[in-house]
């Protein structure tokens, strides 16, 4: 009975979202004119976009993500509480992959090995840390020379077994700091050869920055994307606590995603996962799938 549901609950969601396509597609807005498509791929899912949905049903979460037509997942290296390679099994037997697999700061720079060991059985190609060990708000140049000293050991370690460590941006990097800003210096002082980066569109907007210039800015070093947006009127304050309702669908919010999505086309971007933080997803998701695939060059 309760697979049943799993199913029909599905086929919604697959309706919806050939309705919402429908009528981006249909509007005539300025985004869906004569052209090529500017996002013609299909994009990853961050599993955090789901993690309210994981603990009740891993299995019919992966059903529920497979069925928007998503192959991509980008999941923690401790993910749901199943060892990797149970977790890789589930995956394979739906087709799915996943080619980043987050971690947290302590854990990779405690046993980056392991770390690599657990990546590898998943079947990623990036290692990302998403967050850099700091006091309230208060993110210090001190906090960005450990980090850029943990993170040059720790990606080599991960360089030799075949694997990138990305770090993520989460907007309290982009304070002021000398000529430029406390991401600056991290990007300059890290090694190219073993230290990437996540953009994540939302956070460096909200950290006061313009995502398109600054993919743009360090064009080398941009290996993955978080797509999302933010709503209107939100300001940057440098924080990462933006409450989850200011997180909209794509095309609902403030951020320029055409010029955004051209500079990460140009600096070639790898991968692309819709990460979604508020608790909107089953509506948010599909809106964000189908403005995606109304945008044209």
């Amino acid at each position: 009975m309760t697979r049943i549901k799993e199913k029909d609950h599905m086929k919604k969601l697959l309706l919806l979202l050939s309705l919402l396509c429908a009528l981006f597609v249909g509007q005539g807005s300025v985004t869906a004119q004569k052209g090529k498509p500017l996002f013609p791929q299909t994009p990853g899912m961050a599993a955090y976009t789901y993690r309210y949905s994981f603990p009740k049903g891993i299995e019919a979460t992966l059903d529920t993500i497979q069925a928007l037509g998503i192959t991509e997942l980008e999941v923690g290296v401790n993910a749901f509480g199943l060892a990797p390679d149970s977790l890789r099994q589930l995956l394979d037997a739906r087709g799915m992959t996943a080619p980043s697999v987050g971690v947290g700061y302590e854990q990779l720079v405690k046993d980056p090995q392991e770390v690599a060991r657990v990546a590898k059985i998943l079947g990623a190609k990036y290692v990302m840390v998403a967050w850099i060990p700091h006091q309230g708000d208060n993110f210090t140049v001190e906090d960005a020379r450990k980090a850029v000293a943990d993170f040059n050991r720790a990606g080599k370690v991960l360089k030799e077994n075949g694997l990138t460590f990305n770090y993520h941006i989460h907007g309290y990097e982009m304070r002021p700091y000398q000529n430029g800003t406390l991401f600056d210096y991290i990007a300059k002082n890290t090694d190219p050869e073993y230290v990437s980066f996540t953009m994540d569109m939302l956070w460096a907007y909200h950290g006061g920055q313009d995502p398109a210039k600054l993919l743009l800015k360090y064009p080398n070093r941009w290996t993955t994307m978080h797509l999302k947006d933010l709503k209107k009127g939100v300001k940057g304050d440098f924080t990462g606590g933006t409450p989850v309702e200011n997180d909209v669908a794509l095309g609902e919010g403030q951020l320029d995603i055409p010029a955004i999505l051209k500079a990460a086309k140009k600096v070639g971007i790898k991968h692309y996962f819709i990460e979604d933080e508020s608790p909107r997803v089953i509506t948010q998701v599909p809106v964000t799938m189908a403005y995606l695939k109304s945008l044209k060059e």
